[in-house]
């Protein structure tokens, strides 16, 4: 437990206990900038937590150049959220962005070099620390507050979205949220990199992949 002097507490307390990253993560994700907020031990380690799945996820890295069609949107719309966020000091909602992307990544379970390195680049504003340390063992090349800040495509910033069914051999298997105008060729990558999707048709052979719009994936294997 953090230490305090009368109801004042004290930064180097918080930072020798938590870490310089995290009370800065808080600091900014607390509530609005300008004004002030209660101090929150449970909200500390909640970003005590964000970071430390930051962290983790170099164990789920695989290889890969651009967006995966299952995170695309998320990705363009967290890099628009947290870029005009920044502008308008508007940090609260930027963080809470991020943890949202946060959780998507880990619902997929994987996150690919692209993906891993354009998140530590939005993150590095908020935790300049834990970001460059990662983008060095990442082997990214530099530093990462000399990258490039990442560019979105209003294109793929679709808040549009339905559920599907998954079909294996004509059986239900779960579901998945995709972008209402996804394009076949997304939808099925996205059905087919679904946990319990993945189970089912692990080692077998696809014979055929059916799409039916907005409805249904039906995934043929033997």
């Amino acid at each position: 437990m953090s230490k305090s002097r009368g109801n004042v507490i004290d930064p180097n307390d918080v930072v020798d206990e938590y870490g310089a990253d995290v009370l800065r993560v808080y600091v900014l994700f607390m509530g609005d900038y300008e004004q002030a907020a209660p101090w929150s031990e449970n909200s500390m380690k909640g970003c005590k937590r964000f970071l430390d799945r930051i962290w983790a996820l170099q164990d789920k890295i695989v290889d890969g150049d651009g967006y995966r069609p299952e995170l695309r949107a998320a990705m363009h719309r967290t890099i628009k959220k947290v870029s005009k966020d920044i502008e308008d000091m508007k940090f609260n909602t930027a963080v809470a962005a991020m943890m949202t992307l946060i959780n998507n990544i880990y619902d997929i379970g994987t996150i690919n070099r692209a993906e891993y390195r354009d998140l530590l680049i939005m993150l590095n504003p908020f935790a300049p620390h834990i970001t460059e340390e990662i983008y060095e063992l990442c082997g990214f090349g530099g530093y990462v507050h000399d990258a490039k800040w990442v560019e979105y495509n209003e294109e793929f910033c679709i808040e549009d979205t339905i559920e599907i069914a998954v079909q294996v051999n004509g059986k239900l298997r779960g579901t998945v949220m995709i972008a209402s105008d996804a394009e076949k060729d997304d939808v099925i990558a996205i059905a087919k990199s679904d946990a319990k999707i993945a189970d089912f048709i692990a080692g077998k052979d696809i014979v055929k992949e059916i799409y039916v719009p907005k409805k249904l994936v039906n995934i043929v294997v033997k």
